[in-house]
């Protein structure tokens, strides 16, 4: 019988995958269902889907995104500072380590996990190739080879067809999860997610 799957497109800027990182894993495992990380250019879905980057928005939806998010942070009992020193930089060359590491058959739950905690913890700049090193070494990882394996075609394509795949899901904004093809848009969703995969699978 094949093992079920999601399909889970995030920004490495997302502070609410970051706040949904560790909930989404123990759904999974709950369910025996496997994760299919897919990193995306969250600028170039809003580009294409309508979507504002946080930066353009009105102060009233700039204001109640950090009420929503010291609610969440306090349910959830995680600290992010909802602004950061360096908040959403360029996060290709991040998505596109995490991309390297999946292909190789490595878990990313650590590796994405981390970036997003230097972003919205550790006041770090993750669009810098420094950080990354350090992130990377601080893992165990050989930051060296992961990133030049970052830069190959390989990479750079899968992060493109994430992109186009997402839209042809329905995405639209970051984390989103797609189950069978049905769309759940945020973290605050995993519940209903959960609900879901356990009227498929029986669960």
């Amino acid at each position: 019988m094949t093992r079920p799957h999601l399909d889970y497109y995030f920004w490495l800027n997302s502070d609410w995958a970051y706040l949904g990182a560790d909930r989404l894993d123990a759904l999974a495992r709950r369910h025996n269902v496997e994760i299919r990380h897919k990193p995306v250019d969250l600028p170039d879905v809003y580009r294409r889907t309508g979507g504002v980057l946080l930066s353009q928005r009105s102060q009233e939806r700039q204001n109640y995104r950090i009420t929503e998010l010291k609610r969440w942070c306090h349910k959830l009992g995680i600290d992010v500072n909802p602004l950061p020193k360096y908040m959403c930089p360029n996060a290709d060359l991040a998505s596109c380590v995490v991309i390297a590491a999946d292909l190789q058959g490595m878990p990313v739950l650590d590796l994405y996990k981390a970036i997003l905690r230097a972003e919205w913890c550790e006041e770090r700049d993750v669009s810098s190739e420094a950080t990354l090193r350090d992130i990377l070494t601080a893992l165990g990882l050989n930051a060296a080879q992961w990133l030049v394996a970052a830069r190959s075609s390989e990479v750079q394509a899968v992060y493109r067809r994430n992109t186009d795949e997402a839209i042809a899901a329905g995405v639209f904004g970051s984390p989103s999860y797609v189950f069978e093809g049905e769309l759940f848009w945020g973290q605050d969703r995993l519940e209903m997610l959960e609900e879901a995969i356990a009227s498929k699978t029986g669960a």
